[in-house]
């Protein structure tokens, strides 16, 4: 299936991808980063799967949420009748269930289920028993439960059941994590699940206080983003897959199960404007506890508990998402050294403190040790905001967001008071910001350039008047977003950078899809740029790319007109969120990032 027919369940501790077809093809328990119980989606249905469908022919089919939750409804229409398949993970805490209950709403309708359970991504085969009429699945570390009135039966290390539903008949089934070694918990009562994960939901989604246009599709994005958060830390994972291709058969697969600094500030920003500050403080917590410790030592992503070991594997027996290989476990990417991280770490604290979030002396104490480092650390080289596999760089946005860094911290003791040298610091974010607009800035071009000295474009340059490096009427920001459009635009939507066979650029074999995240941040800059026509149109645009359930991914082929890279992306509905809210209100986001 193509990644858009895929649909989201979660708990707030992981998360599922359900299938249009009514198979659940991708599962880790118990965390984001946990091993897959269902791998289906990086191969075939040996790898893993739980599917539930009509035992005939599917004349049609169609789903939605339930509004205001992640509660998800398929509906299938057969010659014999219909039926609804309700799928949702209860929200209590270290119990992880997935509950999916079959309603029968006309006719008589044959259904069957076929349920492959393979631990470790698809490697280990579990023994299975049937205790007393509940099915037991158990492999090293995992054990897995089901609890249903249906009879089930094995068939070629497949469990397979096949029943009847007639119209007002509900029949449920119950899957169940524990670890192997504990006795396995209490089972719910399937029905009470459903009205309480809806109550939980509907009460959540009624503390949203956007109140711009697309408010549907804001509040859908908040609703992925909260299902994306590891509820015991705080944390909030990239995507909750892994190796979803940047293109088609490619190599560019990576684990984004994990927690970007580089999304911290317009994360924290999507949260507090629609009145999730208790998210928002989650996640500034979360940052202060993985960043603590030797600023020379901050990682670009960290675990969802601030994990800092997450090395990278390849998974051999898994042929990756319609054959894009390898499929990768953890990302080496962590080792790698980007400066723009010391830049969001300042700046998501100074826009915690601006919106009256609860502080200590012990958060600004950590802010100089960083800025102690960027002193001379601003000066070296380093991979770059998108990670690339090359060698290092003096990458333009990497320095800029050196100076953000600087320049928060300036910001902080003449607003808040806070102890500094702030003459000292004036003058390095002078010198930070001089030596920029000399070497990253090509003249004859009007441009500025994706690293000192190069031709190449980036559309990380968009972030230049997006944190107040330079106001939006500077002819240099004009000139760049000119630049962008003619080069990095693909069907109007903006790709990353160019790739070209030689992988000078970044290590690797050349294609991508467009990066929607820089998308809207082109969209953003159109808004500062007074081209709000321009900015609005590109936003629907963008906003035509949501699948039917209203997900987006990480990138987007416009040949293809196909979703790519790992699903539902969290900095895709941030910054869908952030421009939703720049376009309703006319507030720029260079007003949202600067403001004293």
């Amino acid at each position: 299936m193509r990644i858009e027919d895929y649909a989201l369940i979660g708990d707030t501790y992981t998360a599922a991808l359900v299938g249009r077809d009514g198979s659940i093809d991708w599962l880790c328990l118990p965390r984001f980063d946990s091993c897959a119980c269902f791998a289906s989606l990086l191969g075939d249905q040996r790898n893993g799967r739980w599917r539930l469908s009509p035992k005939g022919e599917v004349r049609q089919s169609h789903r939605r949420y339930r509004p205001g939750t992640l509660i998800l409804e398929t509906e299938f229409e057969t010659d014999d009748g219909a039926v609804r398949l309700v799928d949702f993970m209860p929200l209590r805490g270290k119990h992880l269930d997935v509950v999916r209950i079959v309603e029968g709403l006309r006719g008589q309708v044959r259904m069957q289920m076929e349920l492959v359970i393979r631990f470790d991504y698809g490697a280990v085969v579990p023994w299975v028993r049937n205790l007393d009429g509940v099915l037991s699945a158990i492999g090293g570390p995992d054990a897995l439960y089901l609890h249903t009135p249906v009879a089930t039966r094995g068939v070629q290390f497949t469990t397979v059941a096949d029943f009847v539903v007639s119209a007002g008949k509900r029949v449920p089934f119950v899957l169940i994590w524990h670890p192997s070694h504990e006795p396995p918990p209490k089972p719910i009562h399937p029905e009470r699940a459903l009205k309480e994960t809806e109550a939980w939901w509907l009460d959540w989604s009624s503390h949203c206080t956007y109140e711009g246009e697309w408010h549907e599709q804001v509040l859908r994005s908040l609703i992925t983003l909260k299902a994306l958060t590891y509820a015991p830390t705080g944390g909030i994972v990239a995507a909750p897959t892994t190796s979803l291709p940047e293109t088609l058969g490619g190599v560019r697969n990576w684990d984004y199960r994990y927690c970007w600094l580089r999304d911290a500030t317009f994360t924290l920003y999507s949260l507090m404007s629609a009145g999730y500050q208790q998210e928002a403080s989650a996640w500034r917590d979360w940052l202060l506890r993985a960043v603590a410790g030797d600023p020379a030592q901050l990682q670009i992503m960290y675990g969802p508990a601030g994990e800092r070991r997450l090395t990278e594997t390849e998974l051999s027996w898994l042929p990756g998402y319609e054959g894009s290989s390898p499929v990768r476990l953890g990302n080496a990417a962590v080792r790698q050294f980007q400066l723009d991280v010391y830049g969001e770490v300042m700046d998501t604290l100074h826009q915690a403190r601006r919106v009256g979030m609860p502080t200590d002396e012990s958060t600004w104490a950590l802010q100089k040790h960083l800025l102690e480092f960027l002193e001379t650390g601003w000066k070296q080289p380093d991979e770059g905001i998108w990670e690339v596999r090359g060698p290092r760089r003096h990458f333009t946005h990497s320095k800029v967001m050196a100076w953000v860094a600087v320049d928060r911290a300036v910001n902080a003791i003449e607003r808040f008071g806070l102890p500094g040298d702030r003459d000292h610091w004036k003058r390095l974010r002078e010198e930070i910001h001089a030596e920029v607009c000399e070497k990253g800035y090509d003249p004859n071009r009007r441009t500025f350039t994706q690293y000192y000295g190069s031709k190449e474009l980036d559309a990380s340059l968009l972030m230049i008047p997006l944190v107040g490096f330079l106001a939006p009427d500077d002819e240099r920001v004009g000139g760049t977003v000119e630049a962008i459009e003619r080069e990095l635009c693909r069907d109007g939507f903006v790709q990353r950078y160019l790739t070209d066979e030689s992988g000078r650029v970044d290590g690797l074999p050349p294609g991508e899809g467009a990066f929607l995240g820089c998308s809207f941040w082109l969209a953003d800059n159109y808004w500062l740029l007074g081209r709000h026509q321009e900015a609005r149109r590109l936003f629907e645009r963008l906003l035509s790319l949501c699948n039917d359930v209203g997900l987006l991914s990480e990138e987007y082929d416009p040949q293809a007109k196909r979703l790519l890279g790992n699903f539902p992306q969290a900095l895709s509905h941030v910054s869908l969120i952030n421009t939703a809210r720049n376009l309703s209100t006319g507030e720029g986001p260079a007003v949202q990032r600067t403001r004293r």
